[in-house]
């Protein structure tokens, strides 16, 4: 499966912005899909994921509250709705596909498939 990131840019502190990851090549329908992030001299670092239905979702503690993850699996897309930003977001924002456990993972390397990150740059 083909993954691709959009919806980056620069926003003020305290603006928002919709991420969306558009899938190609397989449905994703069955694969757990999560957001990471990656700022400048620092690791990659878990943002949220999603089930497979949808009904469960789980946030990394920096983030809770302010974004949400959702997805429509008749689009093959995935989003990650971010208001509240802060500059402390800046980074590059991947999605992931996770085709093997079937539940909702934290963890990079857990997960098979990522797409070419988005930037994110949130201004003070």
């Amino acid at each position: 499966v083909q993954l691709q990131a959009s919806g980056g840019g620069l926003v003020q502190a305290g603006g928002s912005l919709i991420l969306s990851c558009a899938a190609s090549g397989r449905t994703i329908s069955t694969y757990v899909m999560g957001w990471f992030r990656q700022a400048p001299g620092k690791d990659r670092e878990f943002v949220a994921a999603i089930g497979r239905s949808a009904i469960s979702t789980f946030y990394a503690n920096s983030v809770k509250g302010r974004f949400t993850i959702s997805r429509d699996n008749a689009e093959n897309t995935v989003y990650l709705q971010m208001s509240s930003l802060k500059p402390e977001d800046t980074a590059v924002y991947y999605c992931a596909a996770e085709t093997h456990y079937g539940y909702i993972v934290a963890e990079a390397n857990d997960y098979d498939e990522w797409g070419r990150g988005t930037l994110v740059t949130v201004s003070s």
